[in-house]
């Protein structure tokens, strides 16, 4: 429900990679304003993308209603109170429509061979950034300082697939982005964590958003479409996701590394490259059946059967995703714009 007890309505939002000039960008966020999606997701790698405070600033001044989240950002490469300065500063350009989305750290740590957050130092970061957009003081050592004319709260939504980390979203969120798919039976598991953390806390899940990632696409030959995914899907396996995998019948042991794939599998440079490699063990069956359990690939009464089935499992968003880190998702935008978020559009959460 929102804050007028009233039922919340579903809301579309779409991962945007600022892998092009900041002001194309904006221009794919206004599009996908116009297309009537709620929130434009900005994703964070210092190192393979474009700036995503500055990215963000530049959609806050092209748009009038549509919400503008990091997706996500962390406290390792960055201090919480830069994280606190920048998200404030975004936050003055469009105030109400700004959301901070963070994670203990993936492609923007990984690659500087630094450790990602612990739980205990994302909470606390989490704690930091509050505070500081509330004008309190924060000790720092021997000295105690405050971030300087803070113009409000914004939402925190942390970024999770593991148990653990779903249960602290429970615990401090205002909300969750799930990464493990759109399967029943995953979103049931995770549903079910972020309630525990909740309940540890006091709180009711009903309170929090519980948005849900998933890679898209329309189309009627899933099985010419579906090899594009088998990156996505070896990486699930790199990262030690098997248990997932196995819920829909995917047996996939971990493979070695694959040194040929810049930066890695899932963030490949030459991604027709990446699907040569990943072939080597994820099957073309694999990869049509990874695409109808954790994906939004098909037709598109196939893609809003999914879509209801995981409102009913008490989904409240989607983190829509195209298949690509260095392009913009104008095809997404186009046809879930066109013939999915219509047909959404409403529905209460």
């Amino acid at each position: 429900m929102n804050d007028d007890g009233n039922l919340r309505a579903v809301r579309f939002g779409v991962r945007f990679p600022p892998a092009v000039s900041g002001k194309d960008v904006a221009e794919a966020v206004v599009l996908s304003e116009r297309k009537g999606f709620d929130i434009a997701w900005i994703a964070d790698s210092q190192l393979l993308w474009r700036d995503v405070f500055a990215t963000m600033a530049l959609a806050a001044v092209r748009t009038e209603r549509i919400g503008l989240a990091t997706a996500v950002t962390n406290f390792v490469s960055r201090h919480p109170s830069v994280v606190a300065s920048a998200i404030n500063t975004v936050n003055e350009l469009a105030p109400g429509r700004v959301l901070l989305g963070v994670g203990t750290g993936d492609s923007s740590v990984k690659p500087l061979s630094m450790k990602p957050s612990t739980l205990a130092h994302l909470r606390d970061s989490i704690d930091m950034v509050r505070g500081l957009l509330r004008g309190r003081f924060h000790d720092y050592g021997q000295r105690s300082s405050k971030l300087r004319k803070p113009v409000g709260d914004v939402p925190v939504h942390i970024a999770a697939s593991g148990p653990r980390t779903l249960g602290l979203a429970g615990e401090m969120a205002d909300g969750v982005l799930t990464l493990a798919g759109i399967s029943p039976e995953i979103l049931a598991s995770t549903r079910s964590a972020v309630q525990a953390g909740a309940e540890r806390a006091g709180r009711e899940i009903a309170d929090l958003d519980f948005t849900v990632g998933a890679f898209c696409k329309i189309t009627d030959d899933i099985e010419r479409d579906a090899s594009i995914l088998k990156p996505i899907c070896l990486h699930l396996a790199t990262i030690g996701a098997q248990d997932f995998l196995r819920t829909a019948g995917i047996e996939l042991p971990p493979p070695p590394t694959v040194p040929d794939v810049y930066p890695d599998m899932v963030h490949a440079e030459d991604w027709d490259l990446a699907v040569e490699h990943a072939s080597r063990y994820v099957t073309d069956e694999m990869a049509v059946t990874f695409s109808r359990a954790f994906c939004l690939f098909g037709t598109v009464e196939e893609i809003l059967g999914r879509i209801h089935r995981a409102i009913d499992l008490g989904a409240t968003g989607f983190y829509l995703r195209h298949v690509g880190n260095y392009t913009l998702p104008l095809e997404l935008i186009e046809t879930f714009g066109d013939e999915i978020v219509p047909r959404v559009s409403g529905v209460p959460a």
